[in-house]
């Protein structure tokens, strides 16, 4: 991530600062409500962050705030009821080096909403820093896929993780907060192992997902749909998509 990164994401201190009461507020996972008795499936929304920081991750900072209308968007496209959706809550802002913080804290995510919910196929979808962890936790029992939306993919991510799972991601071609020629190569990377691997280019866009908010939103929900439901859900995006070629800009 370039150094501008380091400034992107802003602290929002609202007037009256509070923690949502929700009852796995304590834990690495956040459910949305109302959660259905009985998931068959799960989708985990993963926020971006910092590079570098020891400063506590709280739900009112920008970070998080970006994905509340992905959330949304996510849940009114379910192919059915019985979808838990959630959001990995971090201790920290930062990814921190070898570390890698956010995914410790995704991959307790994932284990509680196992413990939770039992073996559910699930899908992670990632902002930024937050498609990085996702990359890194899609080796976890429970992942089928992930979503990644300007991801941070530096050269030399790892893949093999994400043998047997499906990796789609959307980068704005204008972003210059994360590289969109990266996440192309760590696309081209995992399709070798891969069940599926794609990307699109979202022309006269960038990273925040301002611009063409409305088109991020839906294909995000478009995409996570068609990963719970194949058979039932049409996929999105063009076949070019998912060829060996260049990617397409849509």
């Amino acid at each position: 991530m370039r150094a501008r990164a380091e400034h992107e994401e802003r602290l929002i201190e609202p007037h009256e600062p509070h923690e949502p009461q929700d009852d796995t507020v304590r834990t690495a996972l956040t459910l949305r409500r109302p959660r259905p008795p009985h998931p068959r499936a799960a989708v985990l929304l993963l926020h971006g962050g910092q590079e570098t920081s020891e400063r506590a991750a709280r739900p009112w900072q920008l970070a998080a705030l970006r994905l509340d209308p992905v959330a949304r968007a996510v849940a009114a496209a379910l192919p059915h009821p019985d979808v838990l959706v959630g959001r990995v809550r971090y201790r920290l802002r930062g990814w921190n080096g070898e570390r890698a913080d956010p995914v410790l804290d995704t991959l307790r995510a994932l284990d509680t909403l196992a413990e939770l919910a039992g073996p559910v196929p699930t899908v992670l979808v990632g902002h930024s820093m937050g498609g990085r962890a996702a990359l890194r936790a899609a080796g976890h029992p429970l992942v089928r896929g992930l979503v990644a939306l300007a991801p941070w993919w530096p050269p030399g991510e790892p893949v093999t993780q994400t043998a047997g799972r499906h990796v789609i991601a959307l980068h704005g071609a204008r972003d210059r907060v994360t590289s969109a020629t990266e996440t192309a190569a760590c696309v081209r990377r995992a399709s070798a192992g891969a069940a599926s691997a794609g990307m699109a280019f979202l022309a006269d866009t960038d990273h925040a997902m301002l611009h063409r908010a409305t088109f991020w939103h839906r294909t995000t929900g478009a995409l996570v749909a068609h990963l719970l439901a194949p058979t039932t859900t049409p996929e999105p995006l063009p076949e070019e998509c998912y060829g060996g070629g260049d990617f397409p800009v849509l």
